[in-house]
């Protein structure tokens, strides 16, 4: 019975791990330039944290260190900080495969994130200059011009 009971919780925990993560969506893009009400009136730091806090954490962890074996860190993150297209691209279409971040290897899924031109730009900004990062902005502009070389 308690082995039941701990399979049960192993089981919700990962399932609201990757819906949090973007696995419970559908897949569909919301390609829609226009910035929500709250993001046009608050600094791209504070629109892209709070993108980060519904979108990202659950992964990466509110410290941005991921999770050991799981979740590549975004902290301090060399593989990041390599290419900003490169990540714009990985928040738009996902990713699978095996990645090398800060020495470590990691084989896992990132789901596409359904997230306008606007949020993507903030959110990498958010990342890129928290967690002890010291790397470029992203604007919108950088994200479209991704986009559209990916549709």
């Amino acid at each position: 019975m308690k082995k039941t009971i701990l399979t049960l919780g192993v089981t919700l925990t990962l399932g609201l791990i990757l819906f949090s993560c973007g696995g419970g969506n559908d897949n569909k893009t919301t390609t829609t330039n226009t910035p929500t009400p709250a993001a046009a009136s608050v600094s791209p730091m504070d629109a892209g944290q709070a993108v980060f806090k519904r979108t990202c954490f659950a992964c990466h962890q509110a410290d941005g260190k991921g999770l050991p074996n799981a979740f590549p860190p975004l902290a301090g993150s060399d593989y990041l900080l390599a290419d900003k297209f490169r990540a714009v691209r990985q928040v738009i279409k996902g990713s699978s495969g095996k990645i090398t971040v800060n020495g470590t290897e990691f084989n896992g899924v990132m789901p596409p994130q359904a997230l306008n031109d606007s949020d993507i730009a903030n959110v990498l900004t958010y990342v890129y200059h928290s967690f002890g990062n010291n790397g470029p902005n992203v604007s919108p502009a950088e994200v479209k011009s991704v986009r559209d070389t990916i549709k």
